[in-house]
């Protein structure tokens, strides 16, 4: 059960890459809009995915034989639920203004379409171990790209990174001109990170052209 084989290792290595839950299953995009203007933020959220999604598919595992198919997405949703409570009040414990920054956000991890949708189709068939890689996969990829987003999000919107500044301050004026990085604002609008998002995905397809054949 330890031991992790290349079956295993694929499970956690494949949505970093050609199975990427954004880039190629196109999910989780919300969440890739609305809190990725800042890279604090992107890290905590995909932190807190990794522990909903991780502890999540497990205990689905081992509850697989035992949830009527009837009830299962209720049991599912009461599961993540628990999960991202736990999640908001350490948030609120010990990192209360970032709290107050995701606000909402934390709370519709419940209904992210990447965990309960490894939640019936990976943990609901699988043993506790690989249902655990499975997850832990899973939002790393997502996390990856999260991560990916609020970093030129933040330093070329905002020019800074975790909120010290790196670009922005680099600006000196002398005479009628600017020297320097100046923001740009648009980097901290939502559509910018899905122009990031898309480049990404142009970059992914580029290196492996079959991911086109197969989308």
């Amino acid at each position: 059960m330890g031991i992790l084989t290349k079956k295993d290792a694929r499970l956690i290595l494949d949505p970093l890459a050609d199975d990427n839950p954004i880039t190629i299953q196109v999910l989780g995009i919300c969440s890739a809009l609305a809190i990725t203007a800042e890279l604090m933020a992107s890290i905590v959220m995909a932190i807190s995915v990794l522990f909903v999604l991780g502890i999540g598919n497990v205990v689905i595992s081992l509850m697989r034989n035992i949830i009527p198919s009837k009830i299962r997405i209720i049991v599912q949703l009461i599961v993540v639920a628990t999960l991202v409570i736990i999640v908001d009040q350490v948030l609120k414990a010990f990192a209360y203004e970032l709290s107050k920054t995701l606000s909402v956000f934390v709370g519709l991890i419940i209904t992210n379409c990447i965990i309960m949708g490894r939640f019936e189709a990976f943990a609901l068939a699988n043993g506790p171990w690989r249902s655990f890689l499975d997850g832990i996969g899973n939002s790393l990829g997502y996390g990856v790209i999260l991560i990916i987003v609020g970093f030129f999000r933040e330093l070329l919107g905002s020019g800074t990174l975790f909120g010290h500044p790196v670009l922005g301050d680099a600006i000196e004026k002398t005479g009628l001109y600017a020297t320097g990085y100046e923001n740009n604002g648009f980097m901290i609008l939502p559509p910018a990170a899905l122009i990031v998002v898309g480049i990404i995905i142009w970059v992914q397809r580029s290196k492996n052209p079959a991911l086109i054949e197969e989308n």
